[in-house]
């Protein structure tokens, strides 16, 4: 996370809510709303607002915040009624888990959340409020949930391949300098709610897209799944054909995208992919750049190009996909071994990245026990909505 860029974000929220709303500033601790007698205040939707910034949610964080924090209350509602209490070691494994996809423990999580203005029961509600709703499912729909040798069969065979997909995708690149992350996130936001297919999509990545993509509509060819970063892969594999992604957040710039079609090589191994590549800060000269390009065809030629140059200027790195920036790792996705991208630019440097070489790598196969444990989960979060709305249109639901 790159919390000193969230730090500006969430100030930038908190004043925002205090001009929209002046009924916050006058009483923060004033009852908002109340779900089922159970009240919600003012200071813990601008917390949670704050909170959604910072993890870079989409949509209104008010509104979100809203949302969110009426469905933890029909959760704590519908625990109480069955009984169900969230004990202290559950609580902790879910903080440290989630803290831990940022790297970071609880404690350091809670710090870095603390220095944007939010307290350290916010992160612990958010966590508390999602782990006492998985065991809330679990008891109502636990022996409600039929799963078949087949179904593990299916499953297993669809864990064992997940990188054999390749995606037909467009992608539109809004600009995202320091100090103006919030617009153009307010932008690709706004697109991804009025776009609707590829010809609508393909207009606005040439209009908007700081892309080279944008002048054919934003479009790409095949890409293999496991070239993406992972949670750009996500994002793609959720969408149905035609659809448009929610906002990608990557250093420097918010993405778009929108899936055309997906491909399933069926004899594919079953890899994950090691990435070996190059970055050159080049001068932003475009005979410079022809130069280099024409003279370096694989990455020991290029670095030949960095003699007696400091030794920030050039860098080799082989690394797994998760752990590369999300914008490199996005235009890394485009290239063949030897292939250069220009498209990124640092302090005043254009940043020639050469693909070396992909390497697969084995993953361990999964049991059959942990296959079946993944299939019961999707199937209860698919309950999990309809007992949601269930409980919504139960509740009472009014303002003070």
């Amino acid at each position: 996370m790159r919390f000193s860029v969230l730090k500006r974000q969430a100030a930038a929220v908190l004043v925002s809510l205090a001009l929209a709303a002046p009924v916050l500033a006058q009483d923060m601790f004033a009852p908002r709303i109340y779900v089922n007698d159970r009240a919600i205040t003012n200071y813990e939707i601008a917390q949670r607002a704050l909170f959604l910034r910072v993890l870079r949610a989409p949509g209104n964080p008010e509104e979100e915040a809203l949302k969110a924090l009426t469905e933890d209350r029909l959760r704590q509602t519908e625990a109480e009624r069955l009984g169900i209490k969230l004990a202290e070691a559950d609580l902790n494994a879910g903080m440290s888990e989630f803290a831990s996809r940022a790297n970071l423990t609880v404690d350091e999580f809670a710090a870095e959340l603390g220095k944007a203005g939010i307290a350290p029961e916010t992160f612990r509600d958010f966590v508390a409020a999602g782990v006492l709703w998985r065991q809330v499912v679990r008891a109502r729909f636990l022996g409600q949930v039929p799963i078949s040798e087949a179904d593990i069969d299916e499953a297993l065979e669809a864990a064992t391949r997940p990188r054999a997909l390749q995606v037909l995708v467009s992608e539109l690149v809004i600009p995202a300098p320091e100090g103006k992350e919030e617009a153009a996130l307010a932008q690709a936001q706004e697109l991804s709610d009025t776009l609707s297919g590829e010809g609508a999509f393909a207009a606005a990545a040439r209009r908007y897209s700081a892309s080279a993509t944008a002048g054919a509509g934003g479009r790409l060819d095949w890409l293999p799944l496991a070239n993406l970063p992972a949670a750009i892969g996500q994002q793609i594999l959720a969408l149905d054909a035609g659809e448009v992604s929610d906002p990608v957040s990557v250093p420097g710039a918010v993405v778009l995208f929108l899936l055309r079609d997906v491909a399933v090589d069926k004899t594919a191994e079953p890899i994950s992919v090691s990435i070996d590549w190059v970055e050159f800060l080049v001068p932003d000269d475009a005979a410079e750049i022809a130069r280099l390009r024409a003279k370096a065809d694989n990455c020991d030629m290029l670095m030949g190009e960095a003699k007696g140059l400091p030794e920030d200027r050039m860098t080799r790195q082989t690394t797994g996909t998760g752990e590369i920036p999300g914008d490199v790792g996005l235009e890394l996705a485009k290239l063949d071994p030897g292939e250069t991208s220009v498209a990124l630019t640092r302090g005043g440097y254009r940043r020639m990245l050469m693909l070396c070489g992909r390497t697969p790598v084995l993953e361990p196969m999964p049991t059959r026990d942990q296959v079946r444990e993944q299939v019961i989960n999707q199937k209860l979060e698919g309950m999990a909505e309809g007992y949601m709305e269930e409980l919504r249109a139960a509740a009472i639901i009014r303002e003070p």
